[in-house]
């Protein structure tokens, strides 16, 4: 009894993901300097009229968003989750809502994986971040670290970030 409940809250929450590629070879390279500077941004398609485009300098990763009216939103994930050489996952995971065929994207969620042990860099920690989407801002509300419930975590947090105060650089 007690799941037929939880699933009939979820539904009624109406939130459901749909996801997005963000691997360089589907995404639309807009810069891309030599190999020796490695600088690099590409713009991956979204959801609802939001585009993410990857930027990539000193072999970290960050994600910027753009939204319908073409406004750019910098997430600078290297100064407000780690500054370690990283990379975003290969896939965002939009949460949105449908009312009939219009898709609204509320909040997004990124694997960043990030180098943070100077001893090895080999070592990597995974993060899920977890990006809100409103009218008046899109920002980074949480960081989940690794754990076996991490992405439950995620979406969670996702879920309730539009009421959430944006991350700020620690730098």
């Amino acid at each position: 009894m007690l799941f037929f409940a939880v699933g009939i809250s979820a539904q009624s929450a109406g939130i459901e993901s749909i996801y997005t590629d963000l691997n360089a070879k589907n995404c639309k390279t807009l810069e891309q300097s030599n190999e020796y500077t490695g600088w690099y941004r590409g713009e991956c398609p979204g959801i609802g009229g939001y585009k993410l485009q990857v930027t990539e300098g000193d072999i970290r990763q960050s994600i910027d968003v753009v939204a319908p009216n073409k406004k750019k939103y910098q997430l600078d994930f290297t100064s407000i989750v780690s500054g370690g050489f990283s990379s975003v996952g290969e896939k965002a995971e939009w949460r949105v809502t449908r009312k009939g065929k219009i898709i609204t994207p509320t909040a997004f969620i990124v694997r960043y994986n990030a180098s943070e042990n100077p001893e090895d860099s080999t070592k990597i920690t995974s993060y899920l971040v977890v990006t809100k989407i409103t009218k008046e801002e899109i920002c980074i509300t949480d960081i989940v670290k690794p754990d076996a419930k991490a992405n439950e975590e995620a979406r969670k947090l996702a879920d309730s970030s539009p009421t959430k105060p944006c991350k700020v650089s620690e730098n």
